[in-house]
């Protein structure tokens, strides 16, 4: 009689110490668990041993990517109810080590290791990033870990990011279903420029250029004179073409570039959107300085930045095992109070921070119906995979931005000089309502 599914639960559970709040499906065609709860699908008794070779979160990422384990039902219901047994332990969760004292967790164990059998561990999926030593990024390393990212294929990311091509949070001025994801990030781009106080003849430097659709909007609706930096073949590759097709060559360059290596400044602005994720704790300082250095006395950066709630001890940071893995390699994050402070031991002025949290989840929300929508060309112009990295991280990244768990903020800063004239409007926020097209 087939009981995988009542055997695995029952299993999970003495190993947990709580209830499980999905379903479970195994591969034997048994299941069990809530009425109408999501199903977690175990398609083979390999997932039960990637978790017993990897307990927690990579364990359980290697075997989604895999296609080991499946959800059946509600994407973002299943993860929420997932995450307090997986994501959001935190510093009470016990240690294996200190687990394995417990007799009934013992027991467990090889109850799991019965069930899922224990040959040699199963290989990690291509998508994973192998690395032996730690974050270090220096200009090969970062270089490397931004082609994992970036390097996927345009075509893919056309599906994901629509007409827009644009890989930061949309600005919305009302929840979904209210307005396009490319007006909203219309709306996000000229909210950049205008916190910029760009116009005509004046020179702006876009760090982590993307695609293109910043330097393209301010140079075509402000009349600035851009250069877009970037690490990415691809991304360069895509945005001269589009630059070229707008007849904006005169107006816009993009390079192949780190932004360690910038030497034709000043520039009298500066944008760095969805780019300093990638700098590290460690470079975080020499980033700014290096920005700073770049602008013209009374310059003013726009730094657009991803955040994460401070801890009490800093020092007990981890980076996201699944993240690190498949998605960002050598990606940190940082509480927007040591951004603000880095910036400001640069020789910032700070002027204005404002959070846009809820706009990233609902941006991230149209991405992942625009994948889920055109989902067997994904998987075409990638793999299989590499599509299922994508729709768990953005999904998964919806539930921490609409939890408060991370964030995202807009960091307005100016290199004052030193007469102290900051070039700022006395009532600054009235760039924060865009005319309505």
């Amino acid at each position: 009689m087939p009981d995988a599914a009542v055997r695995l639960k029952g299993l999970l559970e003495q190993l947990l110490g709580v209830p499980l709040p999905v379903r479970i499906r195994a591969w034997d065609g048994s299941q069990t668990g809530p009425p109408g709860a999501p199903t977690l699908v175990v398609r083979n008794r390999r997932a039960v041993r990637r978790l017993l070779f990897k307990p927690g979160e990579l364990g359980l990422a290697r075997a989604w990517v895999a296609g080991d384990l499946e959800i059946e039902g509600d994407l973002y219901a299943a993860l929420d109810l997932l995450a307090g047994l997986v994501w959001e332990r935190g510093e009470d969760a016990r240690s294996l080590a200190q687990a394995l004292r417990d007799p009934d967790v013992r027991a467990a164990v090889r109850g799991l290791v019965k069930l899922g059998g224990l040959p040699l561990p199963p290989a990690p999926p291509p998508e994973e990033v192998r690395r032996a030593r730690a974050h270090l990024h220096t200009k090969r390393t970062d270089r490397r870990a931004i082609s994992h990212h970036y390097d996927v294929g345009n075509d893919f990311y056309e599906i994901v990011l629509g007409p827009s091509m644009v890989y930061s949070c949309a600005y919305w001025p009302a929840p979904p279903p209210h307005g396009t994801l490319e007006a909203a990030q219309h709306d996000k781009l000229d909210l950049v420029c205008r916190k910029l106080g760009l116009r005509p003849g004046l020179r702006l430097l876009d760090v982590g250029c993307g695609w293109g659709s910043m330097a393209m909007h301010a140079a075509r609706e402000y009349g600035v004179s851009v250069v877009g930096i970037t690490l990415s073949q691809e991304q360069a590759a895509y945005a001269r073409k589009r630059i070229a097709d707008e007849g904006l060559t005169d107006k816009v360059e993009i390079r192949v570039q780190d932004y360690r290596d910038v030497d034709d400044g000043p520039y009298d602005a500066v944008s760095s959107i969805g780019m300093a994720e990638h700098v590290g704790a460690e470079r975080y300082l020499e980033y700014a300085d290096v920005l700073h250095r770049l602008l013209k006395p009374g310059g003013r950066l726009l730094n657009h930045q991803i955040g994460r709630r401070p801890q009490r001890d800093e020092s007990s940071y981890v980076v996201d095992e699944f993240i690190d893995s498949y998605v960002f390699p050598d990606g940190e994050l940082q509480p927007i109070g040591v951004t603000v402070t880095q910036l400001e031991r640069a020789g910032f002025e700070v002027r204005d921070v404002e959070s846009i949290r809820e706009h990233y989840a609902l941006t991230l929300r149209r991405w992942v119906a625009n994948l889920e929508a055109d989902w067997p060309r994904a998987v075409k112009l990638t793999s299989i995979g590499r599509a299922r990295v994508w729709r768990l991280y953005m999904a998964a990244c919806v539930l921490a931005f609409e939890g408060n768990r991370i964030g995202v903020n807009q960091v307005l800063a100016v290199r004052t000089p030193d007469s102290g004239d900051s070039g700022m409007p006395l009532r600054a926020r009235k760039w924060s309502e865009p005319e309505r097209r």
